[in-house]
């Protein structure tokens, strides 16, 4: 990696979604461009920067929160006009700040995603698409899942105009006119969709698309079916992506992809020989970046990669070398420039500290009035629960606007919380009576001066479900706080998917009772995850999903008045069984459960947990040696006497040490897993065997993989 930027803060504006900062097209090769933002204020900003100063250009007045913004113009001509999605409403406006257009879509939702091209415009809601051409309605499309972003492939160089949906259920969809001309599944849930290059590639088809678990890919989408062409892993568990860009910030005559994160961290890949993308660049910033452009702002001839976070600021990553080589008048010249500055950002620190001051004062004056009302301070959370399928567990990521003083975590059901190596707080945990007020779990993390932004990794157990709410208090006068809360559903680890193996044995439980569509279809998204809110279109639906723990899989079809359930693993259907039958009593509706259980899947389940807990006791085994081995070496003197497999413990101490302290109980979930399969195998038998579990544990701790299978088969 030897690409060299060096970062340069330009200036603040409000709270930023994703996808609202554009750069304008330079009059001249690398001439200054204007940098144009829209933030949740709904204010529209434009400025450029003269002499290390950012000069506005125009500034709209504030209004609805702006979701996104784009450029766009009259095909082939430089794309300089400024559109604005706030609400149902789009708004135009020249470069100069003049609106021309206002446009109410009369859309139900607010608009989430936008995109144009010439006089066409392509807009999303949370699951309705539509297509405008001159603000006329053309094409409209109900998703059976959450929109999250919207583009077509460039119709000056296609024959027809192709829209593609990137869908929440890992899905993108593209279509033709107001039909799905065909899907594809890729490998996370798509946030962000991109034309590679900016035009799609040489044919005109080239997609990039990244993920909200932090996978990017390129996708050829031809006329007939998708070619995909590359796809980057998330190998450094890195943040999901929001927002890519094509530039040529290594100036080597090819366009290098840009990418910004959720935690912050922005990258550059450059394509070798073969096409394949490659590392060249990455730089972390303290907050989640929204937007990103390649382009010149800060000074002319040097290329940059314009960023805005989550917060507002408007960074650069400029090619511009801080320390210039220079002859000695030069110097002088430097010198003073950067005396000017210093005296401009001490004249804008007092006048800020000046308004502080009044600002206070006017507050401390409303709150001691007889008519004052509750002046509590408002405050932006961005926050993000989303299920790990690489370790089984859930990430819970606050964001806020301004510094966090403390997040307070309160569960009603048992919860692990695992170590992340990105967070700096402070946790500490109060004692609870889980028996009389149901706190399972009560944790503080205290946060270090100016953390906008924490990340904390959960793991739930299937089969207990409730509630997890977060506390947060920024570090802003006077105290206050905001609480998120976050389900815990009945099969929390499981996720879905698009495809299963069919030739696993499968255990069936059947629903059958006066129930409708709709109301099945609540029950399914109460038990699980990643299961959209509104029943899909059709009267009948089949969702797969897979467990992320153990690999087990679950098949779920219902229509009114039927619903089907099929998993591999009996523990699964008893927790279903148990929570529908719970929530149609809540309902007063009478369920007919019928059951067929496969004895085969028992051992089949048995057999998907042997590896994982076989690698359990091995490395609890190997950390209660070392510190055995340690006293010896430091006895001996040097570690030759000892066996190969015991120098190799001591050489990988640190490792193990880190990865068990990382997988805290995980031992004790693969127990309480088997111990559960043991219990639910027999109570569909009728057979409460719960006096031997005792018998049960003496087993796995002296585990044989044949004599566990052995005790199930005898019991």
């Amino acid at each position: 990696m030897d690409l060299n930027l060096n970062r340069a803060d330009y200036l603040q504006v409000g709270v930023t979604s994703q996808k609202t900062m554009k750069l304008l097209p330079a009059s001249r090769h690398r001439a200054t461009q204007k940098v144009v933002i829209g933030d949740h204020d709904g204010v529209v900003m434009c400025f450029g920067m003269k002499k290390g100063e950012a000069v506005a250009v125009f500034k709209t007045l504030p209004g609805q929160k702006i979701a996104r913004l784009e450029l766009g113009g009259v095909l082939n001509t430089p794309q300089e006009k400024i559109f604005v999605a706030a609400g149902s409403e789009i708004r135009g406006f020249t470069k100069r700040g003049k609106q021309f257009l206002s446009f109410e879509t009369n859309l139900t939702e607010s608009i989430k995603a936008m995109h144009i091209s010439g006089s066409d415009l392509f807009l999303s809601a949370s699951y309705i698409y539509n297509h405008y051409c001159d603000c006329k309605d053309q094409h409209y499309y109900l998703s059976g899942d959450k929109i999250n972003d919207v583009i077509c492939l460039p119709v000056e160089r296609l024959p027809s105009i192709t829209p593609v949906l990137a869908c929440q259920d890992r899905v993108l969809r593209v279509l033709q006119g107001s039909d799905v001309m065909y899907e594809t599944e890729v490998p996370g849930p798509p946030t962000v969709l991109a034309l590679h290059n900016g035009n799609g590639g040489d044919s005109g088809e080239d997609l990039l698309f990244g993920t909200s678990d932090g996978k990017l890919g390129l996708i050829q989408i031809t006329t007939s079916k998708p070619i995909h062409k590359w796809e980057i892993r998330n190998e450094k568990k890195l943040g999901g992506i929001l927002c890519v860009d094509s530039f040529d910030i290594v100036g080597d005559g090819v366009k290098d992809l840009l990418v910004g994160r959720d935690d912050g961290v922005v990258q550059v890949y450059s394509f070798d020989n073969t096409n394949e993308p490659v590392l060249r660049f990455d730089q972390m910033l303290s907050e989640s970046v929204t937007s990103i452009q390649g382009g010149c702002v800060g000074k002319e001839g040097y290329d940059e990669i314009v960023v805005s976070t989550y917060s507002g600021w408007v960074t650069g990553l400029t090619t511009e070398p801080m320390h210039k080589e220079s002859g000695p008048g030069e110097e002088v010249k430097i010198n003073q420039e950067m005396q000017n500055k210093i005296s401009n950002l001490r004249s804008e620190l007092e006048h800020l500290q000046y308004k502080v001051l009044q600002e206070r004062e006017k507050y401390q004056q409303s709150s001691q009035s007889s008519k004052a009302k509750s002046a509590v301070p408002s405050f932006s959370v961005n926050d993000k629960f989303t299920l790990n399928k690489d370790d089984a567990s859930y990430s819970l990521i606050l964001e806020v606007q301004t510094a966090i003083d403390n997040v307070l975590i309160q569960s009603d059901v048992p919860i692990d919380l695992l170590d992340v190596d990105k967070n700096s707080a402070v946790v500490s945990f109060s004692s609870c009576d889980s028996e009389s007020n149901d706190n399972f779990l009560l944790a503080t993390y205290r946060c270090q001066a100016n953390t906008t932004r924490l990340e904390l990794k959960i793991r739930s157990i299937e089969g207990q479900y409730g509630t997890l709410q977060a506390y947060v208090t920024p570090r802003i006068q006077p105290k206050t706080c905001q609480v998120r809360q976050y389900l815990i559903k009945p099969l929390s680890l499981h996720q879905r998917t698009h495809f299963i193996d069919h030739d696993r044995p499968m255990n069936t439980l059947t629903l059958t009772g006066q129930f409708s569509f709709a109301e099945v279809h609540s029950w399914v998204v109460f038990c699980l995850p990643e299961v959209p809110e509104k029943p899909p279109a059709g009267e009948c639906v089949t969702f797969y999903f897979q467990n992320t723990f153990l690999d087990t899989q679950l098949e779920s079809t219902y229509r009114k008045g039927e619903g089907v359930f099929k998993s591999d693993n009996i523990s699964t259907i008893s927790i279903l069984k148990d929570v529908l039958s719970k929530e149609a009593t809540k309902r007063k509706i009478n369920l007919n459960i019928s059951y067929e259980i496969n004895e085969v899947s028992v051992k089949h389940t048995l057999k998907l947990i042997h590896p994982k807990l076989e690698y359990q006791l091995l490395l609890a085994k190997k950390v209660q040696l070392i510190d055995a081995l340690k006293e010896l070496q430091v006895h001996e003197g040097n570690t030759n006497f000892l066996i190969p497999e015991y120098r190799c413990i001591l050489e990988e101490a640190d490792h193990l040490q880190e990865e068990y302290k990382k997988q805290p109980a995980h031992l004790e979930r693969l127990y309480g897993m088997i111990t559960d399969l043991f219990i639910d195998k027999f109570k569909f038998k009728g057979t409460n065997v719960k006096t031997k579990v005792p018998l049960l544990l003496e087993i796995l701790d002296s585990y044989d993989q044949n004599a566990l299978i052995a005790f199930f088969e005898a019991a």
